[in-house]
């Protein structure tokens, strides 16, 4: 992420930023580099390119399924389930917790404020909405919001890995702590988790805090900030890596 990107983002997110005067000792910071430091990692394929009709197939089955879904009491409660939207073909897939009450009634994941806010943060990667695939952890939503149970995630978890599997991103966004903690296994908190390269069946991921939590708490907004620019450098080095590989 350069420094327009940064400004960018900083504006979209209603962070307020003063340019010092530039003098001739000044040295531009286009080549910033995060302080947190990228864990170096081969990212692997996922699927090999076979044959594309093949794969919309295996897509349309796979949301057929989830829609018809009654693997958990969830499927009792929910208006609908809510599969997922946007770009099968993403390098960048977006991962959420759980359908709120307005996704619910839409079948969409983010919308309402939460939404607006996450397509501002796309939008300071240089991406729109409909260029990442963006879905839950579960595909129901839970009664008056809660957290998901164990068994409710285990039930939509080979959902979200065929997903990851068919849309084979070059990297994840993680959005707020439960999903950090399920995707990746753990129980740590999202304090510790950020700032760091995680994995995901060799897939990078970047965890950043969820959309709702940044509007209780904008302070935090600088620190997605700080996140996004490790992500963008981590995508970068996935393209070196890949583009050398490539070459060889």
């Amino acid at each position: 992420m350069n420094q327009e990107q940064r400004l960018n983002y900083l504006e979209a997110m209603g962070i307020q930023v003063w340019l010092p005067r530039r003098s001739k000792h000044d040295v531009p910071d286009e080549d910033y580099v995060s302080t947190e430091s990228v864990i170096e990692k081969p990212c692997e394929t996922i699927i090999q390119e076979g044959d594309r009709s093949d794969k919309i197939h295996t897509w349309d089955n796979l949301s057929t399924q989830v829609r018809t879904c009654t693997s958990c009491v969830l499927h009792k409660t929910r208006i609908q389930t809510v599969f997922g939207i946007g770009d099968e073909h993403a390098d960048w897939m977006i991962i959420g917790e759980a359908p709120g009450a307005q996704e619910d009634q839409q079948g969409e994941p983010f919308v309402g404020r939460a939404g607006l806010l996450l397509n501002e943060i796309l939008f300071s990667l240089g991406l729109q909405r409909s260029a990442v695939f963006i879905a839950n952890i579960l595909k129901c939503r839970p009664p008056n919001n809660r957290d998901p149970l164990p068994n409710e995630v285990e039930a939509c978890s080979s959902y979200l890995k065929q997903q990851v599997e068919l849309i084979a991103p070059r990297i994840i966004l993680a959005l707020g702590r439960i999903a950090a903690q399920n995707l990746l296994q753990t129980r740590e908190s999202i304090g510790r988790l950020r700032g760091r390269v995680h994995y995901y069946q060799s897939i990078p991921v970047i965890v950043i805090y969820h959309p709702a939590y940044l509007l209780r708490s904008p302070v935090e907004k600088r620190k997605v900030l700080q996140d996004l620019i490790l992500a963008q450098q981590t995508l970068g080095k996935v393209s070196f890596s890949e583009n050398h590989t490539n070459n060889e």
